[in-house]
């Protein structure tokens, strides 16, 4: 599947955050696409080399950025954690990581209602 291109999703099911605490999923990655988009979320493919320049840390409930190829961000809708009865600040400390681990960018914007 594509989906498994997912920088966190294959992090965390290739047990990435086993020692953080975060037991691996018992799903495969369509199936969280489709719970995602089940929950509203949207999932955004990405194609090519990673050029994000800044982390978005998206808390404003019920709203997800969409995503712009020529301005490459990484995005994360902790508000949705919620959603899926994931603890939030564990959640943006996964999310952390994952960037930290694909050698992301270390600039973040937080978005507040």
């Amino acid at each position: 599947s594509d989906m498994l291109g997912c920088g966190f999703f294959k992090l965390w099911l290739t047990g990435r955050f086993d020692d953080m605490g975060y037991p691996r999923p018992e799903f495969d990655a369509d199936q969280g696409a489709l719970a995602v988009r089940a929950a509203g979320g949207v999932i955004e493919m990405h194609h090519g080399s990673h050029e994000e320049k800044v982390v978005y840390i998206n808390l404003v409930s019920g709203m997800t950025l969409e995503p712009n190829e020529h301005d490459q961000r990484f995005i994360v809708d902790g508000w949705a954690a919620s959603k899926f009865g994931l603890d939030v600040v564990k959640f943006l400390v996964a999310a952390a990581a994952t960037v930290e681990m694909l050698g992301g960018p270390k600039k973040a914007k937080i978005v507040i209602p």
